[in-house]
């Protein structure tokens, strides 16, 4: 597989080798010593959470106080989503910036996204059916969330997506900005120094 980092430190997008022939097709949805040799960090995985939205449906932006937070590592096994990464970590230098990976049932790519960024995606076809492999068990007392329409993130929804189906709990998450000055994000110092302790598990 191929594994680059994308602009937002700490988030990589997973391009897997297929081998198809006319019984189908093979690949390595994931591989922990490649990611691992990627990212110079370990990750243990501890759930597996699978998602089906109809096009249109948005889900995030959620994120996890570090520590532990959650990293993901997410793909789509069925139809498509735009899957966006956002810097969340104040201090960072990419704060507030976002990136975006495809993630659909052709190409099969993945995104890793580690502990203290924000994660989002909006489906583009119905039965969009996505997989997080995540590192930490999910704990509802230390999950937080963000507005995905804040103007000053500026996601990019493509109008493949149609129109935008949003839950209450994310129209009523605040904006980065109400979440920077409650405290509620995780800093950029916090986020390196945690990760500095999973190198060599």
């Amino acid at each position: 597989m191929d594994i680059r980092e994308l602009k937002i430190p700490d988030s990589y997008e997973i391009t897997p080798k297929q081998f198809g022939d006319d019984r189908g097709v093979f690949l390595e949805a994931y591989r922990f010593d490649h990611l691992t040799k990627a990212t110079g960090r370990a990750v243990n995985l501890a759930q597996v959470n699978t998602s089906v939205s109809k096009r249109g449906t948005v889900r995030g932006i959620h994120f996890a106080d570090v520590p532990p937070s959650q990293a993901k590592y997410v793909m789509c096994q069925r139809g498509a989503v735009l899957d966006f990464v956002i810097d969340i970590r104040v201090g960072s230098p990419t704060f507030g910036q976002w990136d975006a990976v495809r993630l659909d049932d052709v190409e099969r790519k993945a995104i890793f996204i580690s502990e203290g960024l924000g994660h989002c995606f909006v489906a583009l076809t119905d039965d969009a059916t996505v997989t997080y492999l995540v590192n930490d068990v999910f704990r509802p007392d230390r999950e937080h969330g963000i507005n995905p329409l804040d103007p000053e993130i500026g996601l990019d929804f493509p109008a493949e997506a149609g129109e935008l189906l949003l839950s209450p709990k994310d129209t009523e998450a605040p904006s980065l900005a109400e979440a920077a000055a409650s405290g509620l994000l995780p800093t950029w110092d916090a986020a390196r120094a945690y990760y500095e302790t999973l190198k060599g598990n």
